[in-house]
């Protein structure tokens, strides 16, 4: 991970600084801008988004989740070891990813109670700014990679459910959990 330099506790807060946008919000299916200047204000917003994000006990969160069309995502895979620093994603660019592909469980905070299975590559290579504007290329394997892939998404407007294969599964998923399948717009893998 990327050394954060932004002193968040991981601790998990009654009132999130910031509201998650649920499946079914036109936000959530809108392209997000690239940020063109970063400095505290964003700074300030990626430490809400992170606090909202261990408040909700996630491991990622892209800003359109939290209403906010801006290409920027957070994500901690470690979030029970408060040594562990977290990952601001800014501007991300997929630059290589793998032929192999793994099949893995996802969730989504903005489709609480519904995890499905997601194909996804098992390898990718990203570049990417951090909170102090620091150009990154980086390569991840493993949980970390779903966990961008699947917050990259986010910022191109698709969200996991879009991506499951198994329909009946789906339908049976979001029905138990009051989302409707009609928000569910399928992309192919």
């Amino acid at each position: 991970m990327t050394s954060s330099t932004l002193a968040v506790s991981k601790t998990r807060l009654k009132t999130p600084p910031l509201q998650v946008e649920l499946l079914g919000s036109k936000v959530l299916r809108q392209a997000a801008k690239r940020v063109t200047q970063i400095n505290q204000e964003l700074r300030d917003l990626v430490a809400q988004m992170l606090k909202t994000m261990y408040s909700k006990q996630g491991i990622g969160l892209a800003a359109p989740q939290v209403g906010i069309l801006k290409q920027m995502l957070v994500v901690d895979i470690d979030p029970e070891n408060p040594a562990t620093p977290p990952l601001v994603v800014i501007n991300p660019v997929l630059e290589a990813q793998s032929d192999a592909c793994e099949i893995g469980e996802e969730g989504c905070l903005s489709i609480p109670g519904v995890f499905l299975p997601v194909k996804r590559p098992a390898q990718v290579t990203v570049s990417f700014k951090d909170e102090g504007g620091k150009l990154h290329r980086r390569e991840f394997t493993g949980l970390t990679a779903r966990v961008i892939l699947h917050e990259m998404d986010h910022l191109q407007g698709v969200m996991f459910v879009d991506r499951v294969e198994n329909p009946l599964a789906l339908a049976q998923e979001l029905s138990k959990n009051r989302f409707s399948l009609a928000d569910v717009r399928r992309v192919r893998s």
